[in-house]
């Protein structure tokens, strides 16, 4: 199967939420979203977050050294959300999970880098906005999120012991809340 190509660009979370509302599911449609860490490049190895070089570098790494046709759908940093493989096809990020999720690939290694402070908090916040997007764009339950690590075939603790499944879904809600509660205001003004 042939590579499928990328799509990146770069967001802030406000101009993720029009992209991802912007967009149709009708080939595919995933049921629910995976978040996972790089691990390396950790945030002291990527002191300005992704660039596109990095991003090029990305396509080398997973269609030429891993043989895959596609790879993650996102990579989030402290300053950027990247759409990396379309959000509206299949991509590669978890073996079992493939076919019917997303994968959310966050800068840093949170078995080790701090995720309730400093830049890692800046990705935690990009994470959340992005998933809370997702899942109004899709109308995916929150509670539905999983971490890499619950897909039996996976080997490792993606993303790392400092991130909170709890915590992430609690935060991708009142993000959600706050949002369409926002927007529901600014309807009924106009």
């Amino acid at each position: 199967m042939p590579w499928k190509p990328i799509v990146g660009l770069s967001f802030d979370a406000k101009s993720f939420d029009t992209y991802a509302k912007s967009l149709s599911w009708t080939t595919w449609r995933p049921s629910f979203i995976v978040l996972h860490n790089t691990a390396i490049p950790t945030l002291g190895q990527r002191p300005q977050g992704f660039t596109r070089k990095h991003i090029d570098n990305l396509v080398g790494y997973y269609r030429d050294t891993q043989k895959w046709t596609a790879g993650p759908h996102l990579f989030i940093d402290d300053r950027q959300i990247w759409v990396f493989t379309p959000l509206t096809v299949t991509g590669r990020h978890s073996p079992s999970w493939n076919a019917l999720a997303l994968g959310i690939e966050m800068l840093g290694d949170y078995e080790t880098d701090d995720f309730d402070g400093g830049r890692g908090l800046a990705v935690r916040r990009n994470a959340v906005a992005a998933m809370a997007s997702l899942c109004g764009a899709l109308g995916l339950d929150p509670d539905t999120m999983r971490l890499h690590k619950e897909d039996s075939a996976t080997t490792h603790d993606c993303p790392g012991k400092n991130v909170s499944k709890a915590k992430v879904i609690a935060e991708i809600k009142a993000t959600m809340s706050a949002h369409y509660a926002a927007e529901h205001y600014h309807a009924e003004e106009a």
